[in-house]
């Protein structure tokens, strides 16, 4: 479907507040919602993403269910934690970040924690919206086939917002409306939380819901705007592991898509899994049953997989070649060298026109620490060849079949070395069987 129009760049100052405190009980889970992990991030990650990429620095995160867990998690990320102690709803958690907010004039955006799909140029174009409706309150709302669990927005005969009712106190006839909440506003900060302190909670669940303040608005005659997302899955939220594997379906196919318009050949994107994130350049092919994780770098015109693994800190240069079953992590593959089949590749660093020989494996991890790897240009390894870091192979460097090279003892330039553990071979022996 065609992403939400941007009519132009964010206007400061904003700010936003993520919703992230509740305890996602339909996920049967002893782990906080939040920290559910979406296309190999947690869910709130992709949501500060967008915020983050709409231009918006000053945000705030309500916490409540594992709050502790969920700081530690995002330790080090540039936004103020405000916790909410007792959940009584969407409306009571908007307004425990009323005292951090400051600036009662400022574009206040509230977002859900557990809405992963959003872009940011969706929310950007939310918040112009707001802004050149001078609106106290513009949500974004959505048309979805099945509406069931979402607010249902009612409007009048000339189209403007009347009321948002969710799901659990809507009559039938209003549970028959498509056109849904997102969960996703844009507010004048000192009116909303004025409205909100107006609420009561007098509905089925007894809580205070965010969306009643679209009634106190209108009571008082402060105006509401909407925008419609014409993307469906950007307000979908998860609450299921059902919806928490279709998440990740989006992000994934919306990766794939991105890179398909930028060069990238997939034989089969159906059967690919590629996180956000990843850089590929153009004409390189990925083959079926490959998995790439966030932060991979893969060069012009290189060939991966069937059945690879890159994992993050993975760098294929231009022209490498990574075939079946073949992991690799934290390592680099430089130009035109290859490494086929069956191979694990940690936190090495391989030159170009390397041949990485079918079963080769980098034994980076001592049961305490990670050691590094070297193979230089023009080196080659024999099948089932173990290398024990930190090793290094020197410049044109081979080993044979089966070999061990234990830690420390490198391989100089040009020499060929075989065994357990292995040694060079006389020079008689590496120039036998040559042609004269």
């Amino acid at each position: 479907m065609p992403e939400t129009p941007v009519t132009g760049p964010t206007v400061a100052p904003a700010a936003a507040v993520i919703l992230a405190a509740g305890e996602g009980t339909r996920m049967k889970s002893d782990r906080a919602k939040v920290l559910h992990e979406v296309a190999g991030r947690p869910m709130l990650a992709h949501v500060l993403d967008a915020v983050h990429g709409a231009g918006i620095t000053a945000v705030h995160v309500v916490v409540g269910h594992q709050s502790g867990q969920v700081r530690e998690r995002f330790q080090g990320t540039s936004a103020v934690w405000v916790e909410q102690a007792e959940r009584r709803g969407t409306g009571h958690a908007l307004l425990m970040a009323a005292p951090h907010v400051g600036d009662a004039e400022r574009t206040l955006a509230v977002l859900c924690g557990d809405a992963p799909l959003l872009r940011a140029e969706t929310l950007r174009a939310l918040l112009e919206t707001h802004r050149s409706a001078a609106a106290a309150c513009t949500v974004l709302t959505c048309e979805v086939p099945n509406p069931a669990g979402y607010g249902r927005v009612l409007r009048d005969a000339a189209g403007a917002v009347t009321s948002i009712v969710e799901h659990a106190d809507a009559t039938e006839a209003e549970r028959a409306v498509r056109e849904i909440n997102s969960g996703l506003y844009c507010f004048q900060a000192q009116a909303v939380f004025s409205a909100l302190r107006e609420l009561r909670p007098e509905n089925k669940k007894s809580e205070y819901y965010l969306p009643d303040v679209v009634r106190v608005f209108l009571a008082r005659g402060l105006p509401v705007a909407s925008l419609r997302a014409t993307d469906a899955t950007e307000v979908l939220g998860v609450n299921t592991r059902r919806e928490l594997s279709d998440a990740t379906r989006v992000l994934v196919r919306r990766e794939i898509a991105r890179l398909e318009e930028e060069g990238v050949t997939f034989v089969a994107p159906e059967n690919t899994y590629v996180e956000p994130g990843v850089r590929v350049a153009a004409d390189t092919v990925i083959h079926p049953f490959t998995v790439i994780r966030h932060g991979v770098v893969i060069g012009k015109a290189c060939d991966v997989g069937p059945f690879s693994h890159l994992r993050p800190g993975t760098r294929l240069d231009d022209h490498a070649e990574v075939g079946n079953f073949v992991e690799v992590k934290n390592s680099r593959l430089g130009r035109h060298s290859k490494a086929k089949h069956l191979s694990y590749l940690g936190d090495a660093s391989i030159g170009a026109d390397v041949n990485i020989g079918a079963g080769t494996i980098t034994a980076n991890y001592d049961g305490k620490r990670k050691h590094p790897t070297v193979i230089e240009d023009g080196a080659s390894t024999g099948s089932g060849t173990v290398l024990v870091a930190p090793v290094r192979m020197g410049r044109g460097a081979k080993t044979g079949a089966g070999a061990v090279v234990t830690r420390g003892h490198d391989v100089p330039a040009g020499v060929l070395v075989a065994g357990v553990p292995a040694r060079p071979l006389p020079a008689t022996s590496r120039t036998e069987g040559k042609e004269s």
